[in-house]
């Protein structure tokens, strides 16, 4: 459990050090240059310099442990920020915006966009950590529908699609989102802007490898697309079957409806309203908290300790929020 009166999350100096020690775990380098030579990176000292403030000799810029992440040029006190990282990670249902700017003592405005570069820093690399499951693994692949679909404008204009009046499933009028999870592994969701064989495809051949034993209910979307993995075993749910064993294996989708349950309870019990813009980095924050989850061993510090390190190399503006929010 972790304390709440550490000074991380009181005190500035102490916030900053852990950051650097997380950020620079195997030495101060330049977010300019990437120059990481001790003897030419220095640290510069005095009242006429801001505390953590580097040189680096070899581009001649300046920088902070802040430089080159979701927070940089935030005016946001150090130590907030990594409470605010510690209460997103730790928060299994999520944590509303509401709720930060209470506990953090910043305005609603400030705790909003706060939040959606918390999400920014939750979101994974899916090209360099490759695709679930593999050779003797089990994919689970379902799709589900939450809320309510705004204009067609909103939705089509951030996918870059046309958009479709009508939906898979009974689904026409709500925001559909496509799972897949690795048993005993991890999980990733998607916002698609309609539910198709062809889009449900594309998501599974670009997430999970096709040596893999793919498990779905009886839906269409999935039989063709099947055929391409290693096994397809399905189960009736309209028939009132959920799970059934064919000798060594299970025949189930129980696992990716978990994870769904979790994102919906949040979705309704915490956030209760999400523009369809931002879907993607709801799912994003859930996917994350989901693939270090306390069951794979991962303590609330290692969580928030992994947020931070998922800072690095990634901006987000509050003019890009605010223009995909009305886009």
């Amino acid at each position: 459990m972790t304390n709440l009166t550490d000074p991380i999350f009181n005190d500035n100096d102490a916030a900053r050090e852990h950051l650097e020690s997380i950020r620079w775990a195997d030495g101060t380098y330049c977010p300019h240059c990437g120059n990481a030579d001790p003897a030419s990176i220095h640290k510069l000292a005095g009242k006429s310099h801001r505390p953590g403030l580097f040189q680096c000799n070899a581009c001649r810029e300046h920088f902070t442990v802040t430089v080159g992440t979701v927070m940089e040029r935030s005016k946001i006190p150090l130590c907030k920020w990594v409470l605010g990282f510690h209460l997103y990670a730790s928060s299994k249902k999520g944590m509303s915006a509401h709720q930060l700017h209470r506990m953090l003592g910043v305005t609603y405005k400030t705790a909003w966009f706060m939040a959606h570069r918390i999400r920014e820093a939750m979101a994974e690399d899916v090209k360099s950590s490759g695709p679930l499951g593999g050779e003797g693994k089990t994919v689970e692949a379902d799709e589900t529908y939450i809320g309510k679909r705004e204009t067609p404008r909103v939705s089509a204009q951030r996918k870059g699609r046309p958009f479709t009046k009508k939906g898979k499933g009974g689904g026409a009028q709500k925001r559909i989102v496509v799972g897949l999870v690795e048993r005993g592994g991890k999980a990733r969701m998607f916002h698609l802007n309609d539910a198709t064989k062809a889009t449900v495809r594309d998501v599974l051949v670009r997430n999970a490898d096709r040596a893999s034993m793919l498990m779905t209910d009886e839906s269409n979307l999935y039989k063709a697309t099947g055929k391409e993995y290693a096994a397809h075993r399905t189960t009736k749910h309209s028939a009132g079957e959920y799970a059934r064993r064919e000798g060594d294996v299970v025949v189930h989708s129980n696992t990716i409806e978990n994870v769904f349950s979790v994102f919906k309870r949040g979705m309704i019990g915490v956030y209760q309203h999400c523009g369809e813009a931002h879907l993607h980095r709801y799912l994003a924050e859930f996917d994350f908290r989901y693939n270090r989850r306390t069951a794979l061993g991962v303590t609330d510090r290692e969580r928030s300790d992994d947020l931070i390190r998922g800072t690095t190399g990634k901006r987000l503006t509050y003019q890009q929020t605010d223009e995909t929010a009305h886009a």
